[in-house]
């Protein structure tokens, strides 16, 4: 097995600047793939992902903390319901052009998901394959019962103070910048439709039968108007972290897709 070497850094923006992590080694072909966290995530929350990744597919991994979460910049203002589509068109390019990505994959988890589609939509061209774990394409009833409910379990100063290990006085701005967008009237009505309709390579679509913040119909939806071909794999007795649920599935579904 090649040796997996670990290197991180800033990207500098505008407004702050985002910590990026990489996985990589000096047998690794392909377009590397980019990892897109979840509205609790950070690059840390992946843990041992990246690297089994790394091993498993022998592509390079890269994962970047979104501003306002773990090691990147903090911020004040409330993300605008625009921010899934904003992080692919303002954001992400910082990334792209720091680290000289000419090509990727791109694998998102939650509403990661989401923002892997709308990058693949605005970079047609560079973007090799979509991999969405556990995307949500719209706002579903399930989506507001999940996170109405996670919102009360972090009320709660155990949960909260575990969440706190990976984003420190941030973690209240987190919390708040996911429940107040994905609760409030303004976002009900947002979907993923023209952002599909946009891509043009393969997209993986994976999701578990036990997601408590979406139904199969997102996975469906997903392939249903992805612009290229499409594959989905909805995972039995599997909640809506399949990657630290399952990881050996996880890795072995998608190197097979790549």
């Amino acid at each position: 097995m090649a040796l997996i070497q670990v290197t991180e850094q800033f990207v500098h923006i505008p407004k702050g600047k985002f910590f990026v992590k990489t996985w990589s080694s000096a047998e690794s072909k392909g377009a590397p793939i980019v990892l897109l966290h979840d509205s609790l995530g950070c690059v840390e929350l992946w843990k041992d992902f990246p690297q089994r990744l790394c091993e498993t597919t022998g592509r390079d991994v890269i994962a970047y903390d979104r501003l306002g979460f773990g090691k990147s910049t903090a911020r004040v203002e409330r993300p605008s319901i625009r921010f899934i589509n904003e992080e692919a068109e303002f954001y992400f390019p910082f990334i792209a052009k720091e680290l000289n990505l000419t090509e990727f994959v791109l694998f998102g988890h939650s509403v990661g998901g989401a923002m892997a589609v709308a990058i693949a939509g605005q970079f047609p061209q560079a973007t090799q394959a979509v991999i969405t774990e556990s995307a949500q394409a719209f706002v579903e009833q399930r989506t507001i019962d999940g996170i109405t409910q996670a919102k009360k379990d972090f009320s709660d100063p155990k949960a909260f103070s575990k969440l706190a290990r990976y984003h420190g006085e941030k973690t209240q701005w987190v919390l708040d910048a996911w429940t107040g967008v994905w609760l409030s009237s303004e976002f009900l009505s947002w979907n993923l439709q023209t952002d599909l309709q946009k891509i043009k390579c393969p997209v993986l679509a994976i999701h578990g039968e036990n997601d408590e913040y979406g139904s199969a119909k997102f996975p469906e939806t997903i392939c249903q108007y992805a612009g290229g071909s499409s594959h989905l794999f909805l995972l039995e007795n599997t909640g809506h972290v399949p990657h630290r649920e399952n990881p050996e599935r996880i890795l072995k579904i998608v190197s097979e897709f790549l």
